[in-house]
C-alpha cells in the first residue's frame, strides 16, 4: 500500500518535527475574529527561490499595498519543506503560501480548498555529489545514497522522473532518503551519510562553499523550465476577499521585478532574512542557479499538470487533479489586463 506524501509528513511531525515560526508563535486560528479581515498570515521556505517573498516583507510592502483593504498586521511563517507548509494550510493557519508547485497536489488531492494564483519561480535545484565521486552521467549515480526532501515535495517528483526517463529505478537501483530539512540533507553529505544531495538553491552553493560538494547537474538539465514555485490562496481568501487576493498579485509582481533588477540587494534581503547563509553565499547562489524567478503562473501551468501525472502514477494522489483543480488564473490575468491599462 502506498502512503501518501502528506500522511508520512504528518507523521514526521507527530514524533517531533514541527514548522519554524518567523514569528514567536506559532499561528492559530481565532473563533473570534471579526468579520473583516485584518491580518494575512504568508507561510515560505529558506530558499532563494521565495526572494519576492522576502522582498516585500523587507520593504514594508505587503503592509503598505493591502492597509486599504483593512489589512493592519501580517505574520509569516518559515517552514523547512512545502509538506509541512501544507499542513499547515489544511489546518487554516496559513493564509498564502510561497511553495513549490508539486506539495499542493497531494494537498488538495487530500481535500484542501486552495488555488495557484502566480508563479514565483522555474528551475533552481541542484544535483551535488560528493567531492570523491565521479560523474559524467546519471548513471553514475546507481548505487548511491541521495538525500532529499520528502515525497510529494518538488525535488522529490523531479528527481525521480529523471531518473525513470534515464532508465534508473529509484526504487531499485538507488537509494533516496527523504530529509525533513535542507540542513538535514547538508549534515548527510557532509558526514558521508548520503553520496549526494538533491536541493534548492542556495543549497547547493552552501555545500560547495563548505567543501563538502560539488554540483553535477541542474535541474534544468533534468527537466527543461520545469516549473517550481508557486503563489497559492486559500478557497476562503478567494471567495471573501479577491479584491485582497488581486492586490497580493500585484504586490508580488512589484516584488518579482525589483529582484530581478537588483540582484544584488535581493541576496542582501535574503541573507537578512535567513541568517544562516551570508551574503557572499547567497550571492554566489544567485550567479550560479539556472533559475528564473517569475509571477505568470500561466508560464508554470503546463508542468504542474504534468507533476500531477508524475505523481498520481508514482501513487501520492488518488486522482488525477486538473488545471480547475489547481489553478486559479483570473486574478493574474486581470491584474495584467488592468496594469496594461494604467
Amino acid at each position: 500500500m502506498i502512503i501518501q506524501p502528506l500522511k508520512i509528513i504528518a507523521a514526521i511531525l507527530i514524533t517531533g518535527i514541527i514548522l519554524v515560526s518567523g514569528c514567536t508563535s506559532t499561528p492559530v486560528q481565532n473563533g473570534d475574529e471579526p468579520t473583516g479581515l485584518t491580518e494575512l498570515r504568508f507561510g515560505y521556505q529558506p530558499s532563494t527561490h521565495q526572494i519576492a517573498y522576502m522582498a516585500a516583507d523587507a520593504k514594508g510592502w505587503w503592509l503598505e499595498d493591502l492597509e486599504p483593504y483593512g489589512i493592519t498586521s501580517t505574520k509569516d511563517y518559515l517552514f523547512p519543506t512545502g509538506a509541512p507548509e501544507m499542513l499547515a494550510m489544511l489546518a487554516g493557519e496559513i493564509d498564502v503560501a510561497y511553495v513549490g508547485s508539486t506539495p499542493p497536489l497531494s494537498a488538495i488531492d487530500q481535500g484542501l480548498e486552495a488555488k495557484i494564483v502566480a508563479g514565483v519561480q522555474t528551475q533552481g535545484s541542484d544535483i551535488v555529489l560528493a567531492n570523491d565521486l565521479p560523474y559524467e552521467s546519471p548513471q553514475d549515480l546507481v548505487g548511491l545514497k541521495i538525500a532529499t526532501f520528502p515525497p510529494g515535495t518538488l525535488q522529490d517528483t523531479v528527481l525521480r522522473k529523471w531518473l525513470l526517463d534515464n532508465d534508473i529505478d529509484p526504487k531499485e537501483d538507488l537509494s533516496i532518503i527523504s530529509m525533513t530539512s535542507s540542513g538535514a540533507a547538508k549534515t548527510a553529505l557532509a558526514s558521508g551519510n548520503v553520496d549526494a544531495i538533491f536541493l534548492p538553491h542556495p543549497h547547493p552553493t552552501v555545500a560547495e562553499s563548505e567543501g563538502y560538494g560539488k554540483v553535477v547537474v541542474q535541474s534544468g538539465e533534468m527537466w527543461a523550465d520545469h516549473a517550481c514555485c508557486v503563489v497559492l490562496v486559500s478557497q476562503k481568501l478567494i471567495d471573501e476577499h479577491p479584491e485582497i487576493v488581486e492586490q497580493i498579485i500585484r504586490t508580488h509582481i512589484k516584488a518579482t521585478q525589483y529582484i530581478i533588477d537588483n540582484p544584488d540587494e535581493a541576496a542582501r534581503i535574503f541573507s537578512n532574512k535567513i541568517t544562516a547563509v551570508p551574503y557572499d553565499v547567497s550571492s554566489q547562489s544567485i550567479q550560479d542557479w539556472d533559475g528564473e524567478w517569475v509571477s505568470d503562473p500561466n508560464i508554470e501551468l503546463a508542468t504542474a499538470l504534468e507533476y500531477a501525472k508524475v505523481q498520481y502514477d508514482l501513487g501520492y494522489t488518488d486522482k488525477l487533479l486538473t488545471q480547475d483543480d489547481l489553478f486559479d488564473l483570473s486574478f493574474y490575468n486581470k491584474v495584467i489586463a488592468e496594469m496594461d491599462e494604467e
